[in-house]
């Protein structure tokens, strides 16, 4: 078969065509589905139609030998590894169900396993369990799994979970920069099944200027998923250490200030609802337990600004000199609580104003 190997820019705009007519089925497909069986069902069966809808797509034209829409705009066709031969239907096939079942069932099985995971560790099982009697089968068996483990176990399993959805992101972008680099596989599952592409027609144009732009852009997609991963491992490390210094601290003495006469009631942290230990403010003034506004600034990260839940809070009541430790062995732990807008106001430890 005469051909020239494709280049970058082709493989960019035969995908973009594909990906424009797939937008455009999978649209008709649910509002089809939607006018017939109601918004309430469609929203339940979304992801499930617009797989159907590239399942279609693609049986019509890659399974049965034919080009993709997007194949025939850029005058490309598929080979097999040896570069001379037409895939085989069995590879063409692995290819398919590679590249729209596998993502789909990775999804919908991690969002399964996280909401069983959040469901059983906040013990609200009662409407799960009446959608098990619904729907009997691999759910049920996955939520009786989920049960039977323990606390530990199923915070392991959910902290996996996350490692898992960010790995996923993380091989995306890594073969999308050595599609950059080297131009041979837009796809993953390309990649996998060993199917490339020739160039059977039209004008070809491969000059050494757009190849080096692709592969400088490549390059620079590399170094900044190296920098992201090593961003992201500092943070972590950072985090550990600052619970260490954490789990040092936490059982320290409550100490009083004698010269301080509070009633019961403004002792008491809102978050807990019982008497402060180790008193903490952040800078809008409000007083909390040391243990309770870290463990709430960890977990809700869109208002880690104030832990008072947004009510009453003035930003301009923040003092206008920060506060400092004297204690040098506590560093560490001042910058965790300054990245977390935080200040430690324990009596006992030394923390004075500048």
């Amino acid at each position: 078969m005469p051909g020239l190997p494709v280049n970058q820019p082709q493989l960019i705009r035969s995908n973009q065509k594909d990906e424009y007519y797939l937008s455009s089925l999978r649209s008709y497909a649910n509002e089809a589905f939607q006018i017939f069986a109601g918004a309430k069902r469609w929203l339940e069966w979304r992801k499930e139609i617009e797989l159907l809808a590239d399942l279609t797509y693609f049986s019509l034209t890659t399974v049965a030998g034919y080009q993709t829409l997007g194949e025939e705009y850029v005058n490309i066709v598929q080979v097999d590894s040896s570069g001379r031969r037409v895939p085989s239907p069995a590879r063409r096939a692995a290819l398919i169900i590679l590249h729209t079942c596998v993502p789909y069932l990775l999804d919908r099985g991690l969002n399964r396993l996280e909401q069983d995971l959040q469901a059983e560790n906040e013990g609200f099982r009662a409407a799960e369990h009446r959608q098990v009697a619904l729907r009997p089968g691999l759910s049920h068996w996955l939520q009786g799994a989920v049960s039977a483990l323990t606390a530990q176990q199923r915070k392991v399993l959910l902290q996996a979970v996350c490692v898992l959805r960010q790995a996923v992101s993380f091989l995306h972008r890594l073969h999308l920069g050595i599609f950059y680099l080297n131009g041979a596989f837009y796809h993953i599952a390309k990649r996998f099944t060993g199917i490339t592409y020739l160039c059977v027609r039209g004008l070809f144009s491969d000059s050494v200027g757009l190849r080096w732009s692709y592969e400088l852009l490549g390059k620079v997609s590399l170094l900044q998923l190296a920098l992201t991963v090593a961003m992201q491992i500092n943070s972590y490390r950072q985090r550990q250490r600052a619970r260490q210094e954490w789990k040092l601290h936490r059982n320290l003495p409550c100490s009083r200030n004698s010269s301080q006469d509070l009633s019961v009631r403004s002792s008491r942290c809102i978050l807990c609802l019982e008497e402060r230990r180790h008193s903490t403010a952040t800078p809008c003034g409000h007083l909390f337990c040391w243990e309770c506004i870290t463990e709430w600034c960890n977990t809700k990260q869109h208002l880690r600004k104030c832990g008072y839940l947004g009510i009453g809070c003035h930003p301009e009541r923040s003092p206008k000199r920060p506060l400092s430790m004297q204690d040098p062995g506590r560093g560490l732990l001042i910058d965790y609580l300054t990245s977390l807008d935080i200040m430690w106001l324990l009596p006992s430890s030394g923390i004075t104003s500048e």
